[in-house]
């Protein structure tokens, strides 16, 4: 609770960066722990460009090239919250793309969601609507470089319901807060 205080109260609250593989819960997790502290959501998903969406439909994992337009639509979302504070999902697998959004949005804070790799895939294979295919999520995790110690952010793992994640999440912002 000692984060939401911080949100709620600073003048400068941080912009949240919910990130992870494919299927940990990203676009369930975000809105949630936005309205936990009071902030607006963004869906990572609504930067992509057409193409992007296109590639990753048909199987075809993006390229960093790909990338860099995505990331700095989020980037400058971020820019335009700071002060203000939000929330927003974004993979950020690799430490160049969180280094390029902390360019764009200095104080991001990130939220990696973790979990095992099968209970992942079972989640995939059964939400709805969604683009991305299972058959990606290999490439997700190779491509995948964990939050370093000299990053701002927590890992928290995936297993249980959404609200357990969530209050998960704000109790480790609330510790990284405090450190």
């Amino acid at each position: 609770m000692r984060f939401i205080a911080f949100m709620q109260q600073t003048r400068t609250p941080h912009v949240v960066v919910v990130m992870g593989v494919a299927g940990t819960g990203k676009t369930t997790i975000g809105p949630l722990l936005a309205a936990r502290l009071g902030v607006p959501y963004a869906e990572g998903d609504d930067f992509h460009p057409a193409a992007n969406i296109h590639k990753m439909t048909a199987g075809t994992p993006l390229t960093d090239e790909d990338r860099w337009p995505w990331l700095d639509a989020i980037g400058e979302w971020a820019h335009g919250r700071a002060g203000l504070g939000g929330v927003v999902s974004s993979s950020a697998l690799k430490r160049s793309y969180r280094d390029r959004l902390r360019a764009a949005a200095p104080g991001v804070v990130f939220v990696h969601l973790t979990g095992d790799r099968a209970l992942i895939e079972d989640r995939m294979a059964h939400r709805q609507g969604h683009f991305m295919p299972t058959a990606l999520l290999d490439s997700q995790f190779a491509t995948l470089q964990p939050l370093e110690a000299d990053e701002a952010g927590v890992a928290v793992n995936v297993s249980g319901s959404p609200a357990e994640i969530t209050a998960r999440a704000v109790d480790a912002l609330s510790s990284l807060q405090n450190a």
